[in-house]
């Protein structure tokens, strides 16, 4: 049976009996019971309580309403709310019509009280599932809705990174995500466990090569009080802090030989044996991984064992680097400078003409973090609401551009249209602003008339100050 923790049943019928042997026979189980004496009071108790009832067991016919008006009433305030229908004989023809319509399930009268709260406890279950499906629906919706593109960001590989990610997140499955140093991994295991199931339990997070051998034994599965030179006493270790959580094994690829058969048996049992004890204690955790390293050639060479590496590699997301990602530094960018100018307290809005086009032509061979540490660096040297390509490290107010990349193909494919309509945007936009916004201006930067540029910007929806069309009074065309 379902925990009743917690757990309130609202039951409803006209007869005082029955009533009264239900509202026993489930406080017994240890749930909480609220009654009801019609389909009127049901409505009401439904919507007066403060929380949805999982589940309300209702007699179908009664007098003044009918059990179908509750079952109503409670799915409208809560779609995971289950509903048990009681019915006689001769009415089964529309307890059938009940359950078309969403309720659990009926049970015919006469019955026994107990099978009808086991009943209700597999409802309790199947309300619980429901309500939690809900909330990854959310989850996802939000992400899919573009809500996160400051975290995902608007370039087609990143946009199909977080495609991968709505689809992973509410399952427990082992994802090893991988990419050069800075490029966000930390953020992105967060943001999957965000979005996960596992939300409300921890986030923990173990950085694989900055401990000794000896001392990363003890981080992870945790150690008893006197399990070696000042143990004074027991640690739980990452594996049971994060029971029930998330736990990140960053840069897992530096793990050493001996931790790695550890670990190996740790997934595959789901239990830790810590430091000094004889005793394994099972753990409830989904485990993430993230490295910089090729681990493929590290397991070629025989520096990281193969059958972990399987067990890690369920999932891969290889999240790409800043360089193949230009169409979101203007976005990353922008957001830090909002970040440090409040962490700060300065006056600063955003970046100058000249600071953007500087950082879009920039190669940032240090990735986001090194973008991040430079918006840090220049809001704090401000001297002005705008940043100036001089806030910025020399290395980038002063470098030669780069020569515009070609666009890769990602592995998995791409909707081109929508690729093709990214980069139109990406190019309208950057016109208008190195135009000021001077309509006539960004065409001739584009090579295209001023018509064809007005088409253009309806078509994508993009905001442009008013510029006088060719020909016309005002303009110098005529």
């Amino acid at each position: 049976m379902a925990s009743p923790a917690n757990t309130e049943i609202l039951i409803v019928d006209d007869e005082p009996g029955l009533r009264e042997v239900l509202e026993i026979t489930f406080r017994r189980h240890g749930y909480s019971v609220v009654t009801a004496a019609s389909a009127r009071a049901a409505v009401q108790a439904i919507a007066d309580s403060p929380a949805p009832f999982p589940v309300v067991v209702t007699d179908l016919v009664m007098p003044g309403g009918s059990g179908m008006d509750v079952l109503r009433a409670a799915r409208e305030r809560c779609p995971s709310s289950q509903v048990i229908v009681i019915t006689a004989y001769s009415t089964v023809e529309s307890a059938i019509d009940a359950m078309r319509q969403g309720a659990y399930d009926f049970v015919t009268k006469p019955f026994s009280p107990a099978e009808l709260a086991a009943l209700a406890s597999k409802a309790i279950e199947k309300s619980a599932i429901v309500a939690e499906n809900e909330k990854l629906r959310a989850r996802i919706a939000k992400l899919d809705s573009g809500n996160l593109d400051d975290e995902i960001g608007q370039s087609p590989a990143m946009r199909a990174v977080g495609s991968l990610v709505a689809r992973i997140a509410p399952t427990r499955t082992t994802v090893l995500i991988t990419g050069e140093s800075g490029t966000g991994k930390e953020r992105m295991a967060r943001l999957i466990h965000r979005l996960s199931n596992r939300a409300a339990g921890s986030f923990c997070v173990i950085n694989c090569g900055a401990l000794p051998e000896a001392l990363m034994e003890s981080e992870l599965f945790g150690h008893e009080r006197g399990a070696f030179t000042g143990a004074e006493r027991a640690a739980p270790g990452m594996f049971r802090e994060a029971h029930g959580g998330t736990l990140l094994l960053d840069e897992v690829g530096e793990l050493p030989s001996a931790l790695q058969v550890k670990l190996l048996r740790v997934l595959q049992e789901r239990k830790v044996r810590p430091v000094g004890s004889s005793t394994e204690l099972a753990v409830d955790v989904r485990l993430l991984a993230a490295t910089n390293r090729d681990v493929e050639q590290d397991v070629a060479q025989g520096r990281f064992r193969k059958d972990l590496y399987y067990r890690l590699n369920v999932i891969r997301i290889k999240i790409p680097p800043l360089r193949e990602r230009e169409q979101d530094v203007r976005r990353l960018a922008e957001r830090f400078v909002r970040f440090f100018a409040a962490e700060q307290d300065r006056p600063v809005r955003g970046l100058s003409t000249e600071a953007l086009r500087a950082i879009e032509t920039y190669d940032f061979p240090g990735n986001v973090r090194e973008l991040e540490n430079m918006m840090e660096r220049a809001v704090a040297l401000a001297s002005g609401p705008w940043l100036r390509a001089e806030d910025l490290p020399e290395a980038v107010g002063g470098h030669a551009p780069r020569a515009p990349r070609s666009a890769e193909l990602a592995e998995q494919g791409c909707d081109l249209d929508d690729v093709l309509a990214q980069t139109e945007r990406s190019f309208l936009e950057q016109a208008l602003e190195r135009a000021g916004g001077e309509r006539k201006s960004a065409a001739r930067l584009l090579g295209i008339s001023f018509r064809s540029l007005r088409y253009r910007l309806a078509k994508l929806g993009i905001d442009a100050p008013s510029s006088p069309e060719p020909g016309s009074p005002g303009s110098d065309d005529g």
